[in-house]
């Protein structure tokens, strides 16, 4: 306690330097917390997104759910795998693009999914979205709609909307198809640069003009127990399928699309802790070699080798303790100005966050500050111990 006394005293002292040591510490601390939360905020949020969404598998024919080629016959797939004994429902999912048409200006483009439910328990799945008004879409001419479309048409629950579908080739010239507005959702699985639209399967089927078939991009299944069981019993129901549990997505989005941010955070990471480093370094050195004469006439006085190397400790200690506690508000700043500006990227679901909050970030960031406070201060505790006394006080009279 001592130590810290008169470390900071010393501080106090030369308000200067305290306060350029404290504010850089801050900013280097802040951007330190921000890659930290970004080497795991992705697969945070994701998997915190797909535990919410109702479903444990994701059923596709390729290698990633929703990617690659579509599930043939997928009513007699959905049923096969809804009379499994683990299986509570199956929901079958085909995507389509569609163009809103609007009085006097360009069409709207957004993505329509359009989902069929199949239950052998009586379960009830809840679609890839959520009513926020209204109600949900029922039949083949009532759909939701999300908040952009509602505000860009200026329409709500019960209007009704003019729509042309491209469900199976983007050169298609279907005829435009008017629908009922049965709500206003949010899609949280929807990019954040495309609007969207849900709808039943027999919807889909009507804006396409009964241009598609049976067959789904994906199907959604919630088991009755262990996920994993339930998705085994699937492989081996429909072999010909790839069925992944929420996990296995997030694994392997981890080891592809994921790692980039990943290896970025990491990169900084290690680049911000060592310019904090050499920072707390040299604002030390600096004060310690103003401080010779003063050093080494405490060190006259009785003051122990360990004793003064302690008062640098507790400078480096203050100097990034205090900077540290500044750090926190301000990462979390930064995080959420930096986290709307990536969502802004294409492809990006809109609920997926790039910077989330966890415990371990929190402890891993304290830790690295720790340690950076230490071997910041080796430096000037080796000055310090090795002083000679004699000499320095007899330069300093000199002098």
């Amino acid at each position: 306690m001592r130590a810290l006394g008169f470390a900071a005293r010393s501080l106090v002292r030369q308000p200067a330097r305290a306060t350029l040591g404290i504010l850089g510490v801050a900013a280097v601390g802040a951007l330190l917390f921000d890659m930290l939360l970004l080497s795991q905020g992705l697969l945070v949020s994701m998997r915190d997104l797909l535990e919410h969404s109702g479903w444990d598998i994701r059923v596709s024919a390729g290698d990633l759910p929703g990617r690659g080629p579509r599930v043939q016959n997928s009513l007699e797939v959905a049923r096969r795998i809804a009379a499994l004994p683990l299986v509570r429902s199956t929901l079958r999912v085909r995507m389509a693009d569609a163009q809103i048409d609007r009085p006097s200006s360009t069409p709207i483009r957004a993505a329509f999914e359009g989902v069929s439910a199949l239950s052998t328990t009586g379960a009830d799945m809840h679609p890839p979205w959520t009513v926020t008004r209204g109600r949900e879409a029922r039949g083949p001419h009532e759909v939701v709609i999300d908040d952009r479309i509602a505000a860009a048409l200026g329409v709500g629950p019960g209007g009704t909307i003019t729509l042309r579908a491209s469900c199976v080739s983007d050169r298609e010239s279907l005829p435009p198809v008017r629908v009922d507005v049965a709500g206003i959702a949010e899609f949280p699985f929807a990019v954040s640069d495309e609007d969207a639209i849900g709808g039943t399967f027999e919807a889909l089927q009507t804006a396409c003009s009964g241009n598609v078939g049976d067959d789904a991009d994906l199907l959604l299944v919630t088991s009755t127990g262990d996920s994993n069981e339930t998705a085994a019993a699937i492989r081996t129901a429909v072999p010909d399928l790839r069925a992944m549990t929420n996990a296995e997505v997030v694994g392997r989005l981890q080891q592809t699309g994921f790692s980039y941010f990943r290896q970025i955070s990491t990169v900084l990471t290690t680049v911000t802790v060592s310019f904090a480093v050499l920072l707390i370094t040299v604002l030390l050195t600096v004060s310690v070699n103003q401080r010779l004469g003063e050093i080494a006439a405490l060190r006259a006085l009785g003051f122990s080798r360990s004793r003064v190397v302690a008062d640098v400790l507790s400078e480096s200690a203050l100097i990034v303790g205090s900077g540290g506690l500044l750090s926190l508000p301000l990462g979390l700043l930064l995080a959420s100005v930096l986290d709307r500006i990536l969502k802004d990227m294409p492809g990006i679901p809109v609920e997926l966050h790039f910077f989330v909050f966890e415990s371990e970030a929190l402890t891993i960031h304290i830790v690295l500050l720790v340690a950076t406070a230490i071997i910041a201060a080796l430096y000037p505790m080796r000055i310090v111990s090795t002083l000679p006394i004699a000499a320095t006080l007899r330069a300093e009279v000199m002098d």
